[in-house]
């Protein structure tokens, strides 16, 4: 088993070799799930011209792979693709940006551009990121509050990787806030979010706090939940509609929690 992952890695390497050789990089493209966008990103900009690679979020896949052999075509001509600076030429009649990717998400996102960089992440990214039809960008003020997780900005909220609000209502015990280590999490199929120290948890000692709450807990604690694909807890995220203990989702049937005339019940998991 082990000679024939180390001649899988060895073909894909060399088929991403290829592509860099023949077009300037090798795109990876992700498809969208039921929690994380679709996104693409190049591998082999840095490689072959010290240019920082590229990430894009929120578009149809064959959208972004266009846009990003766009910005490669001018990396390959000699330009310098810079942040901050308005784009036109990549999106028909709207104008782009680029933000440097903070390397704390790097384990989250290019964990396989980690992989062909001898695995390390010493190569810097740039984030493509697209307008609303109104042209605002979603650090505007009127940007289109439907939008705003289509594209997480990869240059700032580092402590906090969730596709929703900070503020939004949880699930957990009184447990977990004594310091309990989370062995599971629980994702609803309604989108509610449910962190447990047991398999079981006694409705009695539940409490409903903010998502941003349940993250600043202790990171000890916090490494009970943490199952890392393609290297991260970003592209984690995706995984945790089952639970998650010491590092590994399982299918679960545990039941809804609900707040419901001012107590807590529950329903059965669909």
């Amino acid at each position: 088993m082990t000679g024939d992952h180390t001649q899988h890695d060895k073909e894909a390497k060399q088929a991403i070799l290829e592509n860099i050789e023949k077009y300037g990089c090798h795109l990876a493209l992700l498809e969208a799930d039921n929690y994380l966008p679709p996104f693409v990103y190049s591998i082999g900009l840095f490689k072959k011209f010290e240019h920082p690679e590229i990430i894009c979020f929120g578009l149809k896949t064959e959208v972004m792979a266009s846009i990003l052999n766009h910005a490669c075509d001018l990396v390959k001509a000699g330009e310098k693709l810079v942040p901050n600076k308005r784009y036109s030429g990549f999106l028909e009649g709207y104008d782009i940006q680029f933000l440097i990717v903070d390397k704390e998400f790097y384990p989250n996102y290019v964990g396989y551009a980690g992989w062909f960089y001898d695995m390390t992440f010493d190569f810097p990214v740039l984030q493509l990121v697209w307008p609303d039809k109104q042209h605002n960008f979603p650090w505007d003020e009127e940007f289109n509050s439907e939008w705003k997780f289509k594209q997480p900005l990869l240059d700032r909220d580092t402590d906090f990787k969730f596709f929703e609000e900070r503020r939004l209502g949880v699930y957990t015990t009184s447990q977990a806030l004594n310091g309990d280590p989370i062995l599971y999490v629980y994702h609803n199929i309604n989108g509610d979010w449910q962190f447990h120290t047991s398999l079981e948890p006694n409705l009695d000692d539940a409490i409903l706090v903010s998502l941003e709450e349940i993250t600043n807990l202790t990171q000890q604690q916090m490494n009970c939940i943490i199952c890392r694909l393609d290297g991260g807890l970003g592209e984690t995220i995706k995984t945790l509609n089952g639970s998650v203990k010491n590092g590994k989702t399982k299918n679960n049937c545990m039941q809804h929690w609900v707040w419901q005339n001012g107590g807590f019940r529950t329903y059965p998991d669909l």
